[in-house]
């Protein structure tokens, strides 16, 4: 029976989580914290250890950093269980010697799938070893959008773009699949009279800039910096083949894909229905979410960009901003605009 060590400091996570191990015959031991957690690995050299990163007296980063010193425990296969879902701690786990990073609320399959998979690839690997055979060079394997992300950090081209310059041009070749490190990116066409319409929005850590994988085919859109951003890009043809070895990846990026078509259908049943308040109101609320910015913080945005994306003429969208600023529901300056009455604005969109 496989020895397991679960730290967590949240004692119902921690009780409900060892028994659904336990059911699946894994002896397992608890700690309520990092230090505890720390200690019970040394004395008990568990098969693995799964642990949560915020916690008191010791982070599960720093448990992990710990045991990566000591001899005894540096070869323990490590999975964090924590609700911090932002790729860069996601990135910061994996840089520190992590084998998987599982984010709560997790599936009892997710969690059993990653403890026996990791405990495989360590009996195989010691199998090998005991044979004397030499180890297959390690290919980075990719599970999920985050783990992609991250290979385009390490492997993209980096491209800096000022506030208003174009990323690519509607019919250029779609060679290259982009990701937002900084910065605002809207994606855009003409219609037949040549009014700009804004197609999609994309913000720090979106991909973008992606077409059919088995064709050769062209950009339908262009694509402009709104903000000084940015970007690291990665051919479509690296990332066809990361799609053809990494199946559960190329899972998620069809999730992903499916999201942003029935977005882009939102915006489009938007457009044709919602009235000018209710276009422009919740055109707002959207750059808002995109800038994470709160609502007291001033939104820097053009009168053009907000009524291209609401889809209305920029006459009107002044107009109705102007209505807004009336009810003090907004402030305006120039360019900046402070949601005053988020509540209301919401109660409009």
């Amino acid at each position: 029976m496989k020895r397991l060590l679960l730290i967590e400091d949240d004692t119902v996570l921690r009780e409900n989580t060892a028994e659904l191990l336990e059911l699946s015959d894994f002896e397992v031991i608890t700690a309520p914290n990092g230090k505890i957690g720390m200690q019970f690995a040394k004395e008990h050299l568990p098969d693995l250890i799964v642990c949560d990163i915020m916690m008191p007296e010791m982070d599960g980063y720093e448990v992990l950093e710990a045991l990566a010193k000591e001899n005894s425990t540096k070869h323990i296969p490590f999975i964090y269980l924590s609700a911090k879902t932002e790729r860069n701690d996601v990135r910061k786990g994996m840089n520190l010697g992590a084998d998987d990073y599982i984010t709560k609320p997790f599936s009892e399959e997710e969690l059993i799938s990653a403890i026996e998979s990791r405990l495989a690839k360590v009996s195989i690997l010691k199998e090998i070893h005991e044979k004397g055979e030499t180890v297959p060079e390690n290919r980075s394997e990719l599970r999920t959008l985050n783990d992609l992300k991250n290979f385009f950090d390490d492997n993209g081209d980096t491209i800096h773009v000022a506030e208003g310059d174009h990323i690519y041009e509607e019919g250029q070749h779609a060679n290259t699949i982009y990701l937002i490190i900084k910065g605002l990116v809207k994606c855009h066409i003409l219609d037949e009279q040549g009014k700009e319409l804004t197609t999609a929005l994309h913000k720090e850590d979106d991909l973008f800039g992606y077409t059919s994988f088995s064709e050769n085919t062209s950009y339908q859109e262009t694509a402009t910096a709104i903000q000084k951003t940015e970007l690291v890009g990665v051919s479509k043809n690296t990332l066809k083949g990361i799609l053809n070895t990494n199946h559960q990846v190329t899972m998620e990026l069809i999730d992903l894909l499916t999201e942003d078509i029935k977005g882009t259908k939102d915006q489009l049943l938007q457009m044709a229905y919602s009235s000018v308040h209710k276009k422009t109101a919740t055109t707002i609320l959207k750059f808002a979410e995109k800038l994470n910015k709160k609502s007291d913080e001033a939104i820097r945005i053009s009168r053009n960009d907000l009524a291209s994306v609401a889809g209305i003429a920029t006459e009107t969208l002044i107009r109705t901003m102007s209505s807004f600023k009336k009810e003090g529901i907004l402030e305006i300056e120039g360019r900046n605009i402070k949601i005053i009455d988020i509540e209301k604005l919401k109660s409009i969109s």
